[in-house]
């Protein structure tokens, strides 16, 4: 089973897997050797291969659409707390009635209600509305 940790490595290097573990060590909060030993677990499950993400493994995920909508004074404490979620895949500023669509990928339904639980907590952020992708049709 993958950690908020894990998964958190795992979208940044999906974004860009030439980064650093300087970069990593920043971005998810956790040491450089902390880093280094799950990156080292990752390649030893299989996970990580070839610093190629297993789309196998991230397909099986169940996947949603968030849309948040803000206190605008906060936005910024708001969007690095979400940036911190490390099940959040993409984070896009929008427009219209709300300010934010955060799309998650999580391993199981009990995991997307932990994280809405979480968006919701946070300081700043005054509603959301979630949709489940089903099928790619």
């Amino acid at each position: 089973m993958l950690s908020d940790i894990d998964r958190h490595l795992l979208t940044l290097l999906k974004r860009d897997a030439r980064l650093s573990l300087t970069e990593l060590a920043a971005e998810t909060g956790a040491s450089r050797n902390t880093v280094r030993q799950r990156l080292t677990r990752l390649q030893e499950t299989g996970t990580i291969q070839r610093f190629t993400i297993d789309t196998a493994v991230t397909e099986e995920q169940v996947r949603a659409i968030v849309t948040i909508a803000l206190n605008g004074a906060l936005s910024r404490s708001v969007i690095r707390a979400l940036k911190a979620i490390g099940d959040i895949e993409e984070l896009h500023s929008t427009n219209g009635a709300w300010d934010l669509v955060a799309q998650i990928a999580s391993p199981d339904l009990a995991t997307i209600d932990a994280v809405l639980r979480r968006i919701r907590e946070i300081p700043g952020v005054t509603n959301s509305e979630t949709s489940l992708l089903l099928a790619r049709v």
